[in-house]
């Protein structure tokens, strides 16, 4: 008897998934809901996104690997510029293009740009309108209207990721237009992330939720050092915050430490769930004037453009 294994797993459906859209709109939260697992950190502060984050979805139809964006906008330093490489490459990489809106019928032109982006592409494009469950239904109808002048989408799918809404319609249009192929990752694997950069990503999701106006936007955070402790299921990190400025240095640090103190209280249980073990977690604070306008800066913090230039 003939082995029809081999056969049947590359007869699956397989590919890319590319979330695109403005800052703010979800896509963040919305990948982690699809996987089931926080991957992608997230905040109400646009740009929290600042790497091209893959996730990996398998079951028996076959596997998706969804590819988070940062927000489409206009690049203002060396930073943006990344984060704009990072998105673009992603595009040209997709089996499948899903835009994320919001539902605000107002359509921008920023809407207008990210159209133009993708109206020329030859492959599906989804219009994925999230947080539907913050509007009522004629209000939904109009956004749909609005759109549907931008593109002729394949499809167009009303979700609310935080309600579970809607998920289960987008993966089975996903998997209904997704080519025929093999695996890219193992079964088991739900990302392509370092673990050191998801540690790293979620100390900085707290400092996007704890502290105020700009100072965010002026933070990376570092991984000195993270080690199992021999014997022990306890693992030591070290991580440096990087800030531009003096004062925004007092401010992380806080009033006898306290900011810094609860920035690493808030981020201890989310990396004690990813890791599956204890951790012990010290951060320092360094002040790196203007990295974000640095090439190297940029690149020795994780942010390496080069990373997406044409082999």
């Amino acid at each position: 008897m003939s082995d029809n294994s081999g056969k049947n797993k590359a007869e699956k459906k397989s590919g890319f998934a590319v979330l695109i859209g403005r800052p703010n709109v979800g896509k963040s939260t919305l990948m982690n809901h699809l996987i089931g697992q926080k991957i992608a950190i997230t905040s109400p502060r646009p740009q929290t996104t600042r790497n091209r984050i893959q996730t990996v979805y398998t079951d028996e139809r076959g596997q998706v690997i969804f590819v988070d964006t940062p927000g489409l906008h206009k690049a203002k330093n060396k930073l943006g510029d990344y984060m704009m490489a990072a998105a673009d490459r992603s595009i040209k990489e997709a089996d499948i293009v899903m835009w994320l809106i919001e539902p605000d019928k107002q359509v921008n032109d920023r809407d207008m740009d990210i159209a133009g982006q993708i109206k020329d592409l030859k492959l599906p494009v989804f219009l994925v309108i999230n947080k539907i469950d913050t509007v009522k239904k004629p209000v939904l109808l109009e956004v749909i209207e609005a759109y549907r002048k931008l593109l002729d989408f394949n499809e167009i799918i009303p979700v609310s990721a935080l309600k579970n809404e809607g998920l289960d319609d987008l993966m089975k249009s996903v998997f209904e237009y997704l080519p025929e192929g093999p695996y890219y990752f193992d079964e088991d694997e739900l990302t392509d992330q370092p673990m050191r950069q998801i540690v790293s990503e979620l100390i900085r999701e707290k400092t996007l939720r704890l502290l105020d106006k700009e100072i965010p936007h002026g933070i990376a955070v570092v991984i000195d050092s993270m080690k199992k402790r021999e014997g022990k299921n306890l693992c030591d990190i070290d991580a440096t915050i990087i800030c531009e400025k003096n004062s925004h240095k007092g401010i992380i640090i806080g009033k006898n430490g306290t900011m810094l103190k609860t920035i690493g209280t808030q981020a201890r249980p989310e990396i004690e769930k990813l890791l599956d073990m204890k951790v012990n977690l010290k951060l320092w604070v360094k002040v790196k004037e203007n990295w974000r306008d640095s090439d190297l800066f940029v690149a020795n913090f994780g942010y390496n453009k080069n990373d997406f230039k044409n082999d």
